[in-house]
């Protein structure tokens, strides 16, 4: 492991005592447990940044502004995920009297990574996160903050006056999140927001859950969604984004269905198995009564097995239940 960290007063490169750079490439690791936080105290907003080098410095100036006028304590940990633009250049010559930190990441680990990575080294109990593209609407973040004295998370979906989604992504959009609405028994407005506040000790109970891709939003939806905790969600408006997507629509599409299949599994596996099950019975029936009606005699071998595939399938989604229900949760 390597870390190397720079401070004002260890060189005097004339930015704020206030910024701290530090560099770091090895396996994330837990901050101090004993550390006590109010929730109230003060807010941390996260800003993981890749290839934005065009966008960041906005975005921050933004950020800094608005968070200024909640009149709450806050900082800033800006992630630099191993850009290989000059956005690194870019935060490294950014000045501001606000309390900020940019984290660098050696090499590209990924933004649920760089998520996890700066929620444990966050000063705060309440943790914001947004993007540094300058897609979301960081004027409302005052809001969701606020929205957090009497909620778990507090979510900006994307469903406001003006959204600009691109159309190709929006029917895996919408399928995903129908999806998870049915597996979790909730309704989702916007599963994978990127502008949301949650709540520093509730990340990491479920950091062993967490990926570390564009999947880690999903995922702590879904977590806190099958533990019963109480989700907000406010309208908001969605920008074009500044530069290019990193976003891969096929490839990333298939890892958010197998993220939320799976995640479920954890907390809800009887959502999976019981319909797989009544699928399997319901073949069986068609293929005993079919069978019998077109051919005259039941089709027995083909209507027995898959009845005992229905009967086991159930039978290890009791399993996976009753595992669930006595296992201790995560973290």
């Amino acid at each position: 492991m390597t870390t190397i960290i720079e401070t004002a007063q260890q060189k005097a490169t004339g930015q704020s005592p206030q910024t701290q750079r530090v560099y770091l490439d090895a396996p994330i690791a837990s901050s101090d447990p004993g550390r006590k936080v109010k929730q109230t105290s003060g807010v941390t907003v996260i800003v993981p940044v890749f290839n934005e080098q065009n966008g960041v410095a906005a975005t921050l100036d933004d950020l800094v502004e608005n968070l200024q006028a909640t009149g709450r304590p806050f900082e800033i940990l800006a992630v630099n995920d191993g850009s290989h633009d000059r956005t690194g250049d870019v935060l490294e010559s950014y000045r501001t009297d606000a309390p900020l930190r940019v984290l660098h990441n050696a090499q590209n680990r990924g933004y649920g990574w760089s998520l996890k990575r700066a929620v444990l080294e966050a000063k705060y109990e309440i943790i914001a996160i947004t993007d540094a593209d300058g897609t979301y609407p960081n004027h409302r973040l005052g809001e969701l903050i606020n929205g957090m004295e009497d909620h778990d998370m507090v979510v900006g979906a994307r469903t406001g006056a003006k959204v600009a989604i691109p159309l190709i992504r929006r029917p895996a959009k919408w399928f995903i999140t129908q999806l998870a609405t049915y597996l979790t028994g909730v309704r989702i407005p916007d599963l994978n927001s990127g502008l949301r506040v949650m709540k520093k000790t509730q990340i990491k109970r479920f950091i062993k859950l967490l990926p570390d891709g564009f999947s880690f939003t999903s995922t702590i939806t879904l977590s806190l969604l099958s533990h019963g905790y109480d989700v907000k969600y406010i309208p908001i408006s969605y920008a074009k984004r500044i530069g290019k997507s990193s976003i891969r629509p096929i490839h990333d599409t298939l890892n958010f269905i197998n993220l939320i299949v799976r995640t479920v599994m954890y907390f809800k596996p009887l959502k999976i198995f019981a319909p797989i099950s009544a699928i399997l019975m319901a073949s069986a029936i068609t293929a005993a009564v079919g069978s019998k009606i077109v051919f005259g005699q039941v089709a027995d071998v083909t209507s027995v097995t898959l009845a005992m595939a229905s009967i086991q399938t159930l039978a290890i989604g009791l399993l996976a239940d009753l595992i669930e229900k006595r296992s201790p949760a995560f973290g």
